[in-house]
């Protein structure tokens, strides 16, 4: 019995002492801590016939064919719902087209026509400003400055 009881002990030992090598746990300062190397900078150099330095021109990021394709028919369902007298439906197709692409001039441009057309010059003014910051053609810029009045 007392050998028995002796032999359990010695097992247990073992078997604690196994398991704690198999530990994950590391005794702090043991190790260095892994240190972070900064990315090395290399200064950019301008070529040597750099053109004079200007104040850079806003830009209007180049629309998405993606987004236009998207939105293009339901400013056309608009155009036909203003046509149609319907200017809270055109409006309502219009906000749909400007969700899917909130920088398109061509949306703010539909929708200043639409508010126009139902009387609405502040408004109709307010979507022609807010076009004008997006706008690309000399077309569309002329209509949205004519609105803009």
């Amino acid at each position: 019995m007392a050998f028995a009881r002796l032999a359990a002990r010695a097992a247990f030992l073992c078997i604690v002492l196994f398991l704690s090598g198999c530990s994950i746990y590391s005794v702090p300062g043991s190790e260095p801590a892994p240190i972070e190397k900064e990315p090395e900078y290399t200064p950019a150099t301008p070529p040597a016939t750099a053109p004079p330095a200007t104040a850079p021109q806003p830009q209007a990021p180049p629309p998405d064919p993606g987004a236009k394709a998207a939105y293009q028919p339901l400013l056309d369902k608009a155009r036909q719902a203003s046509d149609r007298g319907d200017y809270e439906q055109a409006l309502a197709l219009q906000e749909r087209a400007h969700r899917i692409d909130p920088d398109s001039a061509q949306i703010y441009l539909a929708m200043a026509r639409t508010h126009a057309a139902r009387g609405d010059r502040s408004q109709a003014r307010a979507m022609a400003e807010r076009g004008l910051l997006y706008c690309n053609g000399r077309a569309e810029c002329d209509a949205l400055r004519g609105l803009a009045r």
